[in-house]
């Protein structure tokens, strides 16, 4: 993956969770056509040009990222489309496999990742660097970062605090100030 896609991917967690969330399932082509459609007028341009758009968002277009990632998870409401129970059920079948064959790649892996993240992040605190290092290291801490948290979801789920974080929101975004029964 990109770290365009990286970045977009850390930016739609944080704006518009539920489209980011369908992006990595069966529902991707809706999402992204939803983002296309909303970021650049055309529903079926390129996931690079998606993933672009995305970074270089508007603040009016985060607020209309927003809008449609509610509007969005009305809409699976409504149809009874869970999209946590498929993200969920999508990490459980990974970690299904680790188990059955004992794969100790995934784990490496996410070793290598703490230890480069850390890596990095004590080298700028204490390493005098030139200042034309210092742009690829941010960018390759932050490309870690979001691996970090990433990996941190796969081996230990998320947090119940994300799930209040969401109702909360929704809360807010609903225009009668209710989340609907939830």
């Amino acid at each position: 993956m990109s770290d365009v896609w990286q970045k977009a991917k850390s930016i739609l967690s944080a704006v518009a969770p539920t489209l980011g969330t369908a992006l990595g399932g069966p529902l991707g082509g809706m999402a992204a056509r939803q983002l296309a459609s909303i970021l650049l007028g055309d529903e079926n341009a390129s996931e690079a040009d998606i993933a672009d758009a995305v970074t270089r968002a508007t603040p009016d277009q985060l607020l209309e990222l927003k809008k449609a990632d509610f509007a969005f998870k009305e809409k699976m409401a409504e149809l009874d489309v869970d999209l946590e129970r498929i993200a969920s059920a999508d990490r459980d079948s990974a970690r299904n496999r680790e188990i059955q064959t004992k794969d100790k790649m995934p784990g490496l892996l996410a070793l290598g990742v703490f230890v480069g993240f850390f890596g990095i992040l004590t080298a700028l605190m204490f390493v005098e660097m030139p200042s034309s290092a210092k742009d690829p290291l941010m960018i390759m801490l932050g490309a870690l970062g979001a691996l970090v948290s990433q990996i941190a979801n796969y081996f230990y789920g998320s947090s119940s605090g994300s799930a209040t974080k969401t109702k909360m929101l929704d809360r807010i975004m609903s225009p009668t100030g209710t989340t609907n029964g939830r």
